[in-house]
C-alpha cells in the first residue's frame, strides 16, 4: 500500500484539485492521509467528502511526521496541497522507484498556470535537482520514500525553519539509495513565485540551497518563512 500524506492549511482552493487527480489515478492501493493546521475554510470538508484521514497538522515537518506516524502503507508519498498528479502518475513513480531499487525520490515539476518565468523556472529547476542527484539531494512539492527508511530516519528536524524537505533527502543518502525520477513530473502551483514575486522568490530558494550546503539546516527565521500565507497579505 501506498500513504499519501498532504499538510495543509486553509487549501480549500487547491486540495480538490490533487484530490481529484489522485482519484483518477491507476493506481488504486492508496490512503490519504491529510494533516490539517486548523483550517478555518473548507479543506477539512473536502478532504472527508474524499475519504481522507484526518490527523492534527503544524507546520510542514510536523504535519508530515504526523500523518506518518498513522500511515499503512509501506511506501509514503509526501505532496504539497497545491499538486496535481498527472494521468498515472502513482503508478509509474512507483514502477520506477521499484526497479531502481530506490531507498528515496522526488520528483520535476512544471509549475501552472504558465506565467512568463515559469518555464524557465522549472527547467532551471529540473536540471539542477537531478544535475545535483548525486552530490547535495534536492527533494521538493513531492517525496516518495519507504516507510522503513522514513523511521530510520526518524522522519523530518522538526527544528528546521526551511528545506526540512531537503535536510530529509540529504540524511537519508547517508545509508541508502536516492534518485530524481525522470518517468513523472508533478505539476505545481506558481502561487509562490507570484505572491511573493518571481525574482524575489527564485533569489530567496538559492540563498536557502546555498545556506543549506555550506552552513547547514535553517534553523533560523533568516528567510522569515510562514506556511500558506498566500491569501493573507498581513502573514508575511
Amino acid at each position: 500500500m501506498l500513504s499519501i500524506i498532504i499538510p495543509t492549511l486553509n487549501e480549500e482552493e487547491y486540495i480538490p484539485r490533487l484530490l481529484e487527480s489522485i482519484k483518477k489515478q491507476s493506481f488504486t492501493d492508496y490512503e490519504i492521509i491529510v494533516a490539517d493546521a486548523a483550517s478555518t475554510d473548507k479543506t477539512l470538508e473536502i478532504a472527508q467528502s474524499h475519504w481522507c484521514r484526518i490527523v492534527e497538522g503544524g507546520l510542514p515537518g510536523r504535519a508530515r511526521n504526523n500523518g506518518a506516524r498513522v500511515a499503512q502503507g509501506e511506501f509514503l508519498l509526501f505532496l504539497d496541497a497545491d499538486v496535481i498528479l498527472p494521468a498515472d502518475f502513482l503508478q509509474k513513480a512507483l514502477d520506477e522507484f521499484k526497479k531502481k531499487k530506490l531507498d528515496i525520490a522526488s520528483f520535476p515539476m512544471d509549475l501552472y498556470p504558465s506565467q512568463p518565468f515559469s518555464q524557465f523556472s522549472s527547467n532551471f529547476y529540473n536540471h539542477y535537482i537531478i544535475f545535483m542527484q548525486n552530490v547535495q539531494p534536492c527533494a521538493a512539492v513531492g517525496i516518495l520514500v519507504k516507510k522503513d527508511m522514513f523511521e530510520k530516519l526518524h522522519g523530518f528536524d522538526e527544528t528546521i525553519k526551511l528545506a526540512e524537505d531537503y535536510d530529509l533527502a540529504r540524511r537519508a543518502v547517508k545509508s541508502g539509495t536516492f534518485a530524481i525520477l525522470r518517468s513523472v513530473k508533478l505539476l505545481t502551483s506558481n502561487r509562490r513565485f507570484v505572491r511573493d514575486g518571481w525574482v524575489v522568490m527564485i533569489g530567496k530558494l538559492m540563498l536557502a540551497e546555498l545556506h543549506s550546503v555550506f552552513i547547514g539546516p535553517i534553523r533560523s527565521d533568516i528567510f522569515r518563512y510562514r506556511f500558506n500565507h498566500y491569501k493573507d497579505k498581513d502573514n508575511v
